[in-house]
């Protein structure tokens, strides 16, 4: 929809629409959930939207890539309600969001930077004699934590060890170290568990750490893709309020 709407001109659902790859049933849907403001009626009962619709459909358009269709939802409700303060208390929740999301990141990077090999003289005292594994009480020393830690750890998902067949002692081979490492990594960086299990089941499914970088990479892209996708968001959003400004100034 372009911007050369004069300021009285009438629009059906279908002009509306248009250009958006939108269904008319879609703009009435709209419509309902209070994405855009009520519409006019004709004599005969027909709606009748303005440039006003036009914009508000602008801006929720451009909030969703960035906010989601849900809080993309509110927002545009929030104005449209007159209420603007709870509009931008939701923008700035997504913004926290997205501050957190690369923070989350940052600590991932930095615990997986942390977990370089370690030397082998320094993997000597935790190795069970007669296997390639760890046990419980070396590994828990090693990381300078409590055996009941890393126990808890286990129930949570974790760390997976094996049980030896003979003793039922718990060993952790290479990949069982590495999940431990980088739980107690993101542990000191004040993650909780239930945040740090699926970060872990992530360098499993990856295969290990390095297949992990275009993991990290994507990661990346996407969290900038939605820091520009909130620009363009909030670019259309003002103009929409401008367009409003007499009805909530």
């Amino acid at each position: 929809m372009g911007r050369n709407l004069q300021k009285g001109e009438r629009l059906r659902p279908v002009d509306l629409a248009r250009g958006h790859g939108l269904s008319t049933q879609a703009i009435r849907n709209y419509e309902e959930a209070g994405i855009l403001p009520a519409a006019g009626r004709t004599p005969h009962g027909y709606r009748t939207y303005t440039p006003l619709h036009a914009g508000a459909l602008r801006a929720f358009l451009a909030l969703v890539p960035g906010h989601g269709h849900q809080t993309a939802t509110s927002i545009m409700r929030a104005v449209n309600q007159g209420a603007v303060e709870e509009a931008l208390r939701l923008i700035d929740e997504s913004h926290a969001q997205l501050l957190d999301d690369r923070r989350t990141l940052q600590a991932v990077e930095s615990a997986l930077l942390d977990l370089e090999p370690a030397e082998a003289s320094e993997r000597e005292p935790t190795v069970v004699p007669g296997t390639a594994g760890t046990f419980i009480g070396p590994l828990a020393g090693k990381l300078g934590i409590r055996p009941a830690t890393l126990r808890k750890w286990e129930r949570a998902g974790l760390v997976r060890p094996h049980r030896d067949p003979q003793t039922g002692y718990r060993i952790y081979d290479e990949a069982d170290v590495r999940d431990a490492r980088l739980a107690h990594q993101l542990r000191r960086g004040g993650y909780l568990l239930e945040q740090i299990a699926p970060l872990i089941a992530q360098v499993r499914a990856a295969g290990g750490l390095e297949p992990l970088e275009a993991a990290l990479r994507d990661w990346h892209g996407r969290l900038s893709a939605r820091g520009r996708a909130m620009l363009a968001g909030a670019a259309e959003l003002e103009a929409y309020l401008h367009e409003r400004r007499p009805t909530w100034a």
